[in-house]
C-alpha cells in the first residue's frame, strides 16, 4: 500500500467506480493529475500542503502512478507471503523448548447410549473411548453425523459441501486400523468439520462467497493434512460469512441452534452451529477479530483461539497476514486441547509458523496460579453481569486466587480498521479491481466491497505507524504477562477482543449457563503468549465444576 497510491483518480472519484470496467481503470491511468486533484487527495487524507508543495510533487505522482500500473500487472496469490511480517514475539522473549509427555486422562470406558441419539452431544473423549475399545465403529458414526448434517441443515444454513465419500472411506480406513491394532490416538475415527477458508483436494473451497462457488483447490490445507494423519474424519466443509465477514454467505444466513431467528455470529457460523447442534463432535474455524469468540460465545460451545502463528494457515484464505489464526470449536476444553495437540505446528512453513511445546495438564492446581481479572470491565453494566459474577465466584470456589488488573491501553478500534483493511484489500486487490467484489452478497457500508475500496486512501505511513504502536503493545501485554498465567474477562464488555487479536494470544471462550430467555451466556480466558496448555486446564477446570457445557439446545437435542 503505497502513500501515493493513494492519490490515484481523486480527481474523478465521483465518476469512477471502484468496480469499474478495465475501461475506465485505463482511463484512470492515462488522465493527467492535475493540482485540484492532489488538493482533493489532501482532504481525504486529512493533510495540507501549500501550492508550492502541490507543484513540486505534481509530475513525480504523474510518474509514480505508471509504476503502480506495472506492478499491477503482477499476479499474486492469495497465499502469497508479504515480506512485512507480524513481529508476535516481544524483546525479551524466552521460547519454550521441551515437550513433556502429555497425560491425557481419557475414560477407559464409557457406556453405550440408551438412545442413539445421544451420541450427538458425545464429546471426543467419550467416543474415542468407544472407538477404541471397538463399542461402536467410525463408519457408524460417521454416517450417523451425516445424516444429521443432512437432516438439520435446511434448518441452520451450516453445511456448503458434504465430503460423504472422502469421510466414508476414511472411516473405513480408521476401522481397520483399530481393528489390526494400529490406534492413532484420541481423534482416530472421530468426524468434524471445517469452515470453507481451507482447502481440501477435490472438493469446492468457496470462501462463502459466490464467485468461487465451484472452484476446486488442488491442494488440502495442511490443518486438514494434520487431522488425516491422526486419523480424524472429515464429513463437511461448514459455512462461512462471505470472505470470512459475519454469518451470510452466497447460501444465506447460518442460524444460531438456540434460536433460529437469530445468526450464529462471526465467520466460523457454520463450525460453531455444526458442533453446538451436534452435527459434528468438533469443527475447525478461524479468527481474524472474533470470527471463533463470537459464534462459540453466541453457540455456547467452547472455542479456542490460539496464539498467532501457532497452528499453520497454509491452504487457509489469507484476509490479514498479520490477524489471521486457525482454532477449535468443540463441546469442551479438554476437546479444543485433543484438536489442538493434533494441529499445531508445521515444519513445511516455517515463515508463518512456530513449533512450540503444549504441556497439557488438567490437573493443575489453581491456587498455584497467578490469576487476574478485569475488574473494571466486570463493573461495567451489562447483560452477562449476573453470569459473569458468578463465575468469578466460582474460579474462587476452586481455589483461584483472583487480582484485579488492567489490560495495557489499547490502540483505537479506528488502529484495527486499518490493519485489516489495508492487509485484505492488498491480498483481494485483484478480485476488487476485476469488479468480482459487485458479486458479493452484502453490498453495505460495513462488508467488503466497500472496505476494499476505501482501502485505496489508507496512507502507507498510517499503516506502518500502526504497526509500530502495535508493536509497543506487544511489549506491553508482555510486561503484563510476566505478572499472570491467565486473565479472566467478560466476553463481551471491553476491549479485550480486540486486544488479544492485535498481539496474538491465546484466548478460550467458555458457556457460563442461560440467560432469561435460554440463550448462552460466556465468559474469556486470555492466555499467555504461546501457553495454551495453561489458559485451556483453568478452563477445563471450571467446566468439571460447572458442567454448563453440557447444556443442548432443545432444538436439536434427543427427544426424551
Amino acid at each position: 500500500m503505497l502513500f501515493y497510491c493513494l492519490l490515484l483518480g481523486l480527481h474523478c472519484l465521483c465518476a469512477v467506480c471502484w468496480a469499474a470496467s478495465p475501461s475506465q481503470w485505463q482511463a484512470s491511468y492515462e488522465s493527467p493529475i492535475s493540482l485540484s486533484a492532489i488538493q482533493g487527495a489532501e482532504q481525504v487524507l486529512g493533510l495540507r500542503f501549500t501550492a508550492a508543495e502541490r507543484q513540486l510533487m505534481q509530475a513525480e505522482l504523474q510518474q509514480d502512478r505508471a509504476k503502480y500500473r506495472a506492478i499491477r500487472q503482477h499476479h499474486f496469490a492469495n497465499d502469497d507471503l508479504s515480506a512485512l511480517q507480524f513481529q508476535v514475539q516481544p524483546q525479551g522473549f524466552v521460547m519454550p523448548q521441551f515437550q513433556q509427555p502429555i497425560r491425557w486422562r481419557l475414560p477407559e470406558y464409557v457406556e453405550l447410549p440408551e438412545q442413539r441419539e445421544q451420541f450427538a452431544f458425545y464429546d471426543i473423549a467419550s467416543l474415542a473411548s468407544l472407538l477404541k475399545n471397538r463399542q461402536i465403529t467410525s463408519l457408524a458414526l460417521t454416517q450417523f453425523f451425516l445424516a444429521r448434517l443432512k437432516q438439520f441443515d435446511p434448518q441452520l444454513v451450516a453445511v456448503i459441501t458434504l465430503t460423504e465419500k472422502r469421510a466414508l472411506q476414511q472411516a473405513r480406513q480408521a476401522d481397520a486400523e483399530i481393528a489390526a491394532g494400529h490406534y492413532r490416538g484420541p481423534l482416530h475415527g472421530i468426524p468434524y468439520g471445517v469452515k470453507d477458508l481451507l482447502s481440501v483436494a477435490d472438493y469446492p473451497t468457496t470462501w462463502g462467497a459466490k464467485p468461487f462457488a465451484d472452484r476446486v483447490l488442488p491442494e488440502t490445507a495442511t490443518v486438514v493434512q494434520k487431522l488425516d494423519a491422526a486419523g480424524a474424519v472429515l464429513v463437511a466443509k461448514l459455512s462461512v460469512g462471505a470472505l470470512a465477514w459475519g454469518d451470510v454467505w452466497f447460501g444465506g444466513k447460518t442460524r444460531n441452534p438456540w434460536n433460529l431467528s437469530q445468526g450464529a455470529g462471526g465467520s466460523s457460523a457454520g463450525s460453531a452451529a455444526a458442533v453446538a447442534a451436534g452435527l459434528v463432535p468438533f469443527a475447525i474455524g478461524t479468527e481474524t477479530m472474533g470470527s471463533i469468540m463470537i459464534p462459540a460465545a453466541r453457540c455456547g460451545v467452547t472455542g479456542l483461539r490460539p496464539s498467532f502463528g501457532r497452528v499453520s494457515r497454509k491452504g487457509a484464505m489469507k484476509l490479514s497476514w498479520s490477524l489471521d489464526k486457525v482454532g477449535a470449536l468443540c463441546r469442551n476444553a479438554t476437546d479444543c486441547a485433543l484438536v489442538f495437540d493434533a494441529i499445531r505446528g508445521d515444519e513445511q512453513s516455517a515463515a508463518e509458523t512456530v513449533n512450540v511445546p503444549f504441556n497439557y495438564d488438567a490437573q493443575l492446581d489453581l491456587s498455584q496460579l497467578h490469576i487476574g481479572y478485569l475488574k473494571a470491565d466486570f463493573a461495567q453494566p451489562s447483560h452477562s453481569q449476573r453470569h459473569d459474577a458468578e463465575s468469578l465466584a466460582q474460579f474462587r470456589r476452586l481455589g483461584a486466587k483472583l487480582t484485579a488488573v488492567t489490560l495495557p491501553e489499547t490502540l483505537p478500534d479506528a488502529a484495527f480498521d486499518i490493519v485489516v483493511a489495508s492487509e485484505a484489500a492488498t491480498v483481494f486487490d485483484e478480485f476488487s479491481r476485476s469488479g468480482l467484489d459487485d458479486e458479493l452478497v452484502q453490498q453495505i457500508q460495513r462488508a467488503w466491497p466497500n472496505y476494499f475500496r476505501k482501502a485505496r486512501f489508507i496512507p502507507a505511513v498510517e499503516y506502518l505507524q500502526v504497526n509500530r504502536a502495535r508493536y509497543q503493545l506487544v511489549q506491553e501485554m508482555y510486561a503484563l504477562f510476566q505478572q499472570f498465567d491467565v486473565i479472566i474477562a467478560p466476553t463481551k464488555v471491553g476491549n479485550q477482543l480486540l486486544l488479544s487479536n492485535l498481539v496474538g494470544y491465546p484466548s478460550v471462550v467458555i458457556p457460563t449457563g442461560l440467560d432469561a430467555q435460554g440463550m448462552p451466556m460466556s465468559i474469556t480466558l486470555i492466555g499467555n503468549l504461546y501457553d495454551e496448555a495453561t489458559v485451556l486446564a483453568v478452563a477445563h477446570q471450571f467446566q468439571q465444576a460447572t458442567r454448563f457445557d453440557e447444556l443442548q439446545p432443545p432444538l436439536f437435542a434427543p427427544k426424551q
